[in-house]
Parts: C-alpha cells; sequence; structure tokens
C-alpha cells in the first residue's frame, strides 16, 4: 500500500508540538508494516537540510506551481526520517516558508499551505507516485480531499486514491477568505455564505477537510467524543455528527525507544519497573541541576508544557500558595508561552527559592530528566485531544495527575477510583478547588511508599507504544479502500 502523509511539521526537522511527534513516529511505524510511505512538508529556513542529509531534486528545480493566476516556483528536497525508511520531500519555497518560525499571523497564511498541498500533488505526478490513501493532517493540509476531487480528479494516478484526515486539535480551523478557495483550485462558490467549505462567513480549511474527506481520525477515543458535543465541537459538532460513522478515536502512539527509561542518553541513571532505585538517581540530579532543595520526603512535581491557558494553569495559579503553604512540595517547571503564566512561574521561583524552579524555552534534555526525575507530572488541561507527556511520564513511573478529558482520561487510570489498577490520579470538574484536591490526594498515596510504588510499576508496563495504534490506521485505510461510509 502505497501513502502520501502531509503534514506542516515532523520531528526532528521542526516542531511546535505533538503534531510532528506523530508526523515522524506514525509514518516510520507504518513503513516497519510494509507501508510505502512518502511524507511531504515544508522546508523552513530553521531546517539544517545538510545536517539530516537531504539532497536537492535537481530534476525538480524551480517547478512552477499553478495557484490561481500565479506560477511560483519550489524546489524540492529529499531525505528520510532518521532511523526509518519513510522518504521525505521538504518544499522549497523561500517566499513563504523562510519566515522564522512554523506558523504565522501573516495575511497570507492561507497561501503558505495551499503552496505545500499543491505541491504534494505535483511532486507526486512527477514522480508517477500512485498513492492509496492521501493522510491529511489538521487545518494546515486538510484541503487534499477537496482538491483531489475538483483539482486532480483528471489525473488517472489518483483514480484509486481514498482520504484520511486525522484532527489533532479541532480548535485551529485554517479560517480565510474565501478567495483563497481559487488559489486552491476549488469551486468558489463553495467558500461562499452558506457553501459547503464555509464556517462562520470564511472559508474553513478544517470544514472542507471534514466534509470530503473518505474516513475521519482523532487523536483519541474520548476526544472524538467529546468533538461531538457542542463544549467542545468549535461550532463543527454537528457535521461531526453527521459524520459520526466515518470518524473513528486512535489514540497517539509514544515512541518508545526514544523514551525509554532503561537506555535513555539524557538521565542520570537507567532504571525500570523491575529495578527502580536509578530513579533516586535522576530525582537527586535534576534537584541539583535545577537548584532545588529536595529531601527524601519531599515530593517532587514536574510540568513541560506550553504555558497556554487551554493547559489549565490558571487553575493552578489559584491555589499555588497553598499547595506550598500545606504541604513540602517541590516544582520542576519547563515551558513558556503565554506572559501571563510566565511572569507567575517566575514570581513563584522567586518567593520559593529551593521550592520552585523554572526554566523558560525549550530543552529537550531538561524535558527527558523532569520526566525522570519527578515523582508526579501535572497536566490540569481544560481540553486535551490526546497528549502524550503523561504517557511519557507513566512511561518513567512518573505518576500523572491529569484532568480526565481527551487523551488523558483514555490513558491514566485513577488510584482512587479503581483501587489495585490504578496509574495516576485524575478529576472530572476542571475547578481550582478539585485540582488542589486531586494534588493533596496524590499527596496521601505517596506516603505509602509501598502503593504508591505499585502505581508506579502499573504505569511503567502499560504499552504505549505505536504498534497498535499504526495497526489501527491500516485498518483504516483498508476501511477507506474497501467501502464508503
Amino acid at each position: 500500500m502505497n501513502v502520501c502523509f502531509i503534514t506542516s511539521e515532523c520531528t526532528p526537522f521542526a516542531k511546535t508540538g505533538g503534531l510532528a511527534d506523530v508526523s515522524a513516529a506514525l509514518p516510520a511505524f507504518l513503513s516497519r508494516k510494509g507501508i510505502r510511505v512518502k511524507l511531504f512538508m515544508p522546508l523552513y529556513s530553521s531546517i539544517q537540510v545538510l545536517e539530516y542529509g537531504f539532497v536537492k531534486a535537481s530534476e525538480l528545480s524551480q517547478t512552477a506551481i499553478a495557484m490561481g493566476n500565479e506560477a511560483i516556483p519550489i524546489d524540492v528536497w529529499y531525505g528520510q526520517i532518521p532511523g526509518s525508511d519513510v522518504d521525505v520531500y521538504l518544499i522549497d519555497c523561500p517566499r513563504f516558508f523562510h519566515r522564522g518560525r512554523i506558523y504565522t499571523d501573516d495575511p497570507d497564511e492561507a497561501d503558505r499551505f495551499i503552496l505545500l498541498q499543491h505541491a504534494a500533488f505535483v511532486v507526486m505526478q512527477r514522480y508517477n507516485f500512485s498513492p492509496d490513501i492521501i493522510h491529511s493532517n489538521d487545518w494546515q493540509t486538510a484541503l487534499m480531499p477537496a482538491m483531489l476531487k475538483y483539482h486532480y480528479n483528471w489525473d488517472r494516478l489518483f483514480a484509486s486514491t481514498r482520504t484520511v484526515l486525522s484532527i489533532h486539535n479541532l480548535a485551529y480551523q485554517g479560517l480565510s477568505n474565501p478567495d483563497f478557495s481559487i488559489r486552491a483550485g476549488l469551486p468558489r462558490e463553495m467558500a461562499d455564505q452558506g457553501g459547503l467549505f464555509e464556517y462562520s462567513g470564511a472559508f474553513s480549511f478544517l470544514k472542507t477537510g471534514i466534509m470530503m474527506a473518505d474516513r475521519l481520525s482523532t487523536v483519541s477515543p474520548t476526544y472524538a467524543k467529546e468533538i461531538q458535543s457542542e463544549s467542545f465541537g468549535e461550532g463543527l459538532d454537528g457535521l461531526l455528527r453527521m459524520r459520526s460513522g466515518c470518524l473513528k478515536g486512535i489514540i497517539n502512539g509514544i515512541d518508545t525507544d526514544i523514551w525509554n527509561p532503561e537506555t535513555d542518553p539524557h538521565i542520570a541513571s537507567p532504571f525500570s519497573a523491575k529495578d527502580l532505585s536509578g530513579k533516586s538517581a535522576c530525582r537527586a540530579a535534576l534537584a541539583t541541576e535545577m537548584g532545588l532543595k529536595l529531601a527524601e520526603n519531599d515530593p517532587l512535581i514536574g510540568i513541560v508544557s506550553r504555558f497556554a491557558s487551554q493547559k489549565g494553569f490558571d487553575l493552578l495559579l489559584s491555589v499555588f500558595r497553598d499547595l506550598m503553604k500545606f504541604s513540602n512540595l517541590r516544582f520542576a517547571i519547563l515551558g513558556s508561552g503565554d506572559r501571563h503564566f510566565e511572569y507567575f512561574f517566575d514570581q513563584m521561583s522567586a518567593a520559593y527559592p529551593g521550592r520552585v524552579a523554572v526554566y523558560k524555552g525549550f530543552n529537550d534534555g531538561l524535558a527527558h530528566r523532569i520526566e525522570a526525575g519527578s515523582d508526579m507530572f501535572l497536566m490540569p488541561s481544560y481540553y486535551e485531544p490526546c497528549g502524550l507527556n503523561q504517557m511519557y511520564s507513566l512511561r518513567y513511573g512518573t505518576v500523572p495527575i491529569v484532568h480526565k478529558t481527551g487523551g488523558l482520561a483514555d490513558t491514566v487510570i485513577d488510584s482512587d477510583e479503581f483501587p489495585g489498577h490504578g496509574t495516576g490520579f485524575s478529576f472530572w470538574n476542571a475547578t481550582p478547588d478539585v485540582l488542589k484536591d486531586t494534588i493533596f490526594r496524590a499527596l496521601d498515596w505517596f506516603e505509602d511508599r509501598k502503593e504508591w510504588k505499585n502505581i508506579q510499576i502499573r504505569g511503567m508496563k502499560t504499552d504505549f507504544s505505536w504498534t497498535k495504534s499504526a495497526d489501527e490506521y491500516i485498518e483504516m485505510y483498508q476501511s477507506a479502500k474497501r467501502e464508503s461510509c
């Protein structure tokens, strides 16, 4: 089976969030199962092509991409995802992609990703690659199903091609001026008021994909249910309910080679579910690195996150001083984002020296060390389509404390609700007091080291590898090829 996988970001080339991790891991696992995958993404100015072994495709030099009445020249670089057989094609257009960041608020943001999608079709044509499946991801590539039907339907190369759209975050929909539909080669009237591709007076990339894709997926079963409700549906819940027969939630996996406490090169000492002794060394090393004063009985909570309202940090702000007053908690925090949250964590670091440590920015090695060295990991997100850090935490014997939503609900079992089976702690009502109570519940369990160790081991033994998830995607591909829904 041939698969065209198209995405706006992919680890290790360019990353802002979990989409990049999925875009690297899923194609790699599909390839191991005999699927031939070609991945398409932009060549951002931050990508060091020679460092990753990419080669410029001379035969595609200055290929013209038609967008409306304009022909835009591109170059193409090809290589592979490191450690895999997945072919990667970087679409090189400095005008659109050399801006110092992956996403922008520029007026031509829609044009940037329309170009990417046209370029993917053109490169497949030039190399005579006939995909059984085009797998799009989020709004940036959600036009592929419609472009296949309305603009590239003349080419028999795509006569048997079916489409899958994965929704990683419904909140971002790619709303743009209806005129951009012409640039995408789509009927203008379908983007106008009342048209199939229109939402709230704009041309919606994501709505277009939801309408046109043969199959839809989200990144967890619970999120697939949530987005069909008014509360989480972002105005598209009715459409998603209408297409529910084509919609499936498939939990993201994690790369268990990279996130493996037995072999992780970033951490102070290896450890496993059979021998947790090395985790104490990781804990001590983390405390030293971040300047924390940490006694054996001091519980350490880790946070690795974007500082954004979605992540529920306003809940923590409201109760943080109470947590510090009525416990001996320590915090190791890594992230950046909303200045309001950055300022607050800076304040807390100054107010509680030796108890609160903050690193602002991105540091992959430190992220691994926080996962390995913390006792607990906090994710109070208001919504979380899948989430990866709670799975990393479980893998490292770091007990997650999460809001029971999306993928967090699907991956963390509450230890009070299911005694003898729990792997963490979760809460339904996203309020400051409920969050505080949940953290104190976890601290009560932490005092019983025998039971705490059992919670850790159950989490570490849970299988979150991509193997099962990749099989579910292959079944979805095969279903799309067999029948309509």
